[in-house]
C-alpha cells in the first residue's frame, strides 16, 4: 500500500518512536505524578520531558503551561468553552474543521456567545481585509486554523494575531496540519494558545494531543483526578494540573517526544522542503489531465502546505479513493470534517480527494498514483 493520506495521520511511524512506546510500557509503567515511589517519578520525569520539547519546538511560555490531551479536537473544546465568556463574539474562519465550528456552535445554539466566519481570500490580503470586518465590539476570541486540512491553505497567522489583539481579543490556533509542517512560533507569531495532535506533523502516536498557551484564566470543562490537592473541593489553580485531569497516556507521549526529535534531527524545513517538492509534482502532474479540477491556481508554497485536493469529472471523491484503495494507494476522500472550507469553495456535492504525502513517499509513488488518477481522468 502507497500511503498518502498523512493529513489524517501520518503512517509510517519512525522506527524510534515505535521502539520508545513499546519500552515504555516496561520502563515507565507507574502512574506519574500520583505516588512518591521511584517507578511514578521516572514516568513523571519522561511526561515533563515531553512537555519540555513540545515548549522548546513551538517557543512557547514554559513547560508548566504545555497540558495534555487524548487529541486536538479535545484541546480546542478546552480552550474555547474555558476562555469565552457568557455574551461574548467568538470569530473564525471559513476554513476550520468541526474541532473548532462544532463547540462554538454549540455554545450559540446554548445561547451562550455569538459567532462569525470571515472568508479566506485569493490572497492574504483578501484574507486580512475579511478578518477585519468580522469584529464587534464584544469579540474577545478569534479561533483559526494555521492550515486548511481540505485545501492547505496556509493562513497570515502573524498578522491576524496582530489585529486580534489590537481590537482586545485573544488569538487561538488549530494547529492540526500545522504543527511540524510548518512555523509556528507562539512568542514570534502572537498565539495565545496553541492546539495540535502529535500524531500528525510531529510522527507520534494516535491519542496524544497538546494545549500550550499563555499563562491563560481558563474555566474547567472536566474536573478531578489530579493527583494533587486532594482535600481541595474545587480543581488546582496551578496548571498543568488544572486541565489534566485523570492519568495520562505514558507510553504514547513518550513516544511523541521521540517524534517532535525526529523532526527537529532531519530539520522541519527539510521536510517540508521533500514535502513541497512530492505535492508540487503531483500538482503538476493532476494539472495535465483534462477532467482534473485542482483548487490551488498554483502551487505556492507560501500560501499551501504540502497537500493537494483535486476531483475527476462526473466523479464523486469517495469514488475515486476508492479506485485508488482498490489499486494500492492510500488517500481520503469526502468532506474531511470541514464543511465550512467545501461551501467556501463550493465542493458540496463532490467533496474532494485529498493527497497528503509525507518524507517517507518517494517520485515512485508520485509516479504509481498519477498513472492511476489519468486512467480515469483523461
Amino acid at each position: 500500500m502507497i500511503y498518502f493520506d498523512n493529513a489524517a495521520t501520518t503512517y509510517p511511524k519512525p522506527a524510534e518512536v515505535i521502539k520508545t512506546v513499546n519500552s515504555a510500557f516496561s520502563l515507565y509503567g507507574a502512574n506519574p505524578g500520583r505516588s512518591g515511589h521511584d517507578l511514578s517519578i521516572s514516568a513523571a520525569t519522561q511526561v515533563y520531558l515531553c512537555r519540555e520539547a513540545l515548549d522548546r519546538f513551538f517557543n512557547g511560555f514554559g513547560s508548566e503551561y504545555v497540558s495534555f490531551f487524548p487529541n486536538c479536537t479535545y484541546a480546542l473544546n478546552t480552550a474555547i468553552k474555558g476562555i469565552i465568556k457568557k455574551g461574548e463574539h467568538i470569530i473564525i474562519s471559513s476554513l476550520e474543521h468541526n474541532s473548532v465550528l462544532r463547540p462554538v456552535h454549540k455554545l450559540k445554539e446554548a445561547g451562550f456567545s455569538e459567532y462569525s466566519v470571515f472568508k479566506v481570500g485569493k490572497n492574504n490580503y483578501e484574507t486580512i481585509e475579511n478578518f477585519k470586518k468580522a469584529f464587534k465590539s464584544n469579540t474577545k476570541l478569534c479561533v483559526v486554523t494555521a492550515v486548511s486540512n481540505v485545501f492547505g491553505n496556509i493562513l497570515p497567522i502573524k498578522e491576524l494575531s496582530g489585529i486580534a489583539h489590537e481590537r482586545g481579543a485573544y488569538f487561538f490556533v488549530d494547529g492540526a496540519q500545522g504543527a511540524g509542517v510548518i512555523e509556528l512560533d507562539m512568542k514570534k507569531q502572537g498565539i495565545d494558545c496553541l492546539c495540535l495532535p502529535g500524531h500528525k506533523g510531529l510522527l507520534g502516536p494516535m491519542g496524544t494531543g497538546a494545549l500550550l498557551h499563555k499563562n491563560l484564566d481558563f474555566s474547567t470543562i472536566i474536573e478531578g483526578g489530579t493527583g494533587s490537592a486532594s482535600f481541595d473541593f474545587s480543581q488546582p489553580r496551578m496548571y498543568p494540573e488544572r486541565l489534566e485531569s485523570g492519568t495520562l497516556n505514558v507510553p504514547c507521549i513518550c513516544g511523541l517526544r521521540k517524534g517532535i526529535e525526529f523532526v527537529e534531527k532531519i530539520g522541519a524545513n527539510r521536510i517540508f522542503a521533500k514535502e513541497r517538492k512530492l505535492s508540487e509534482a503531483i500538482f503538476n502532474g493532476l494539472k495535465q489531465m483534462p477532467k482534473v479540477t485542482l483548487y490551488q491556481g498554483d502551487y505556492d508554497a507560501l500560501l499551501f502546505a504540502p497537500l493537494v485536493s483535486f476531483n475527476v469529472e462526473n466523479l464523486h471523491s469517495e469514488q475515486v479513493s476508492a479506485y485508488l484503495n482498490n489499486n494500492g494507494i492510500a488517500v481520503r476522500g469526502g468532506y474531511h470534517c470541514a464543511p465550512l472550507a467545501h461551501i467556501s469553495n463550493e465542493t458540496e456535492s463532490q467533496g474532494a480527494v485529498r493527497i497528503s504525502p509525507s518524507i517517507f513517499n518517494g517520485e515512485k509513488d508520485i509516479k504509481n498514483l498519477l498513472n492511476l488518477v489519468r486512467k480515469i481522468a483523461i
